[in-house]
């Protein structure tokens, strides 16, 4: 019988062939590949997340709260493969996910008092003031082009996912886990790099530097529950 810890070894490395096999879809155009690729990696992400042992992580509660987050963003990823203009669910979706690592984030390890998980103040405010300082100028620059192309109606609901994805990393940069303050600002970069491509600047680049940082994103968050 396969261990708890083998499974989660061998789903994490499903994820990322399936991930690399994304990017490839990508990078050749080849949309029947992508809609197997896309969504194989978020599936086992979330089987793998699921499948850590008791033993092997201090982050019961939160697993399960990312595991939820993950089902979340497999819904938006398939929003948005697929060749209709559902930019809008799919962007509902992630901001649900993203609400779920925040609480998910929120979690104390257990058993109480594992080094490094206690919030300060001053780390709390040094990560929200270097991210609010990375994103000031590409906010600016997406919300003045939704404004003048015809997508006024979006500017609220992308303010208030930008919210989220700001709290998701500052919260990751807090908890002492590289993996989920690495994950974190990789899925930052993903998320402006799609705004920016999508609305403002589009290069034939872009897509693929969405899905690489995305996948390596959700990949390290997974990665940051394991002891």
């Amino acid at each position: 019988m396969v261990s708890g810890v083998t499974a989660f070894w061998i789903l994490m490395g499903v994820a990322a062939v399936a991930a690399a096999t994304d990017w490839v879809a990508v990078g050749t155009s080849n949309h029947r590949l992508l809609y197997g690729a896309k969504p194989a990696v978020l599936v086992a992400l979330i089987a793998a997340a699921a499948t850590i042992p008791s033993g092997h992580t201090d982050l019961v509660d939160r697993r399960w709260w990312f595991v939820a987050a993950l089902v979340c963003c497999l819904v938006g990823d398939v929003a948005w493969m697929l060749p209709r203009d559902l930019f809008v669910p799919g962007l509902a979706a992630f901001l649900a996910g993203h609400a779920l690592f925040i609480v998910g984030l929120l979690q104390p390890p257990a058993p109480p008092g594992v080094p490094g998980f206690a919030f300060s103040p001053t780390g709390l405010a040094v990560a929200a003031s270097v991210v609010v300082a990375v994103e000031a100028l590409p906010g600016r620059v997406l919300l003045t082009a939704l404004a003048g192309s015809g997508h006024r109606p979006l500017i609220a609901p992308v303010c208030i996912y930008m919210v989220a994805i700001a709290t998701v990393v500052v919260l990751a940069t807090n908890v002492a886990s590289r993996p989920a303050a690495l994950g974190a600002s990789l899925f930052l970069v993903s998320d402006t790099a799609l705004a920016l491509d999508r609305f403002v600047w589009p290069r034939p680049w872009g897509t693929l530097v969405v899905h690489v940082t995305y996948h390596l994103a959700q990949l390290l968050l997974v990665l940051s529950l394991v002891r």
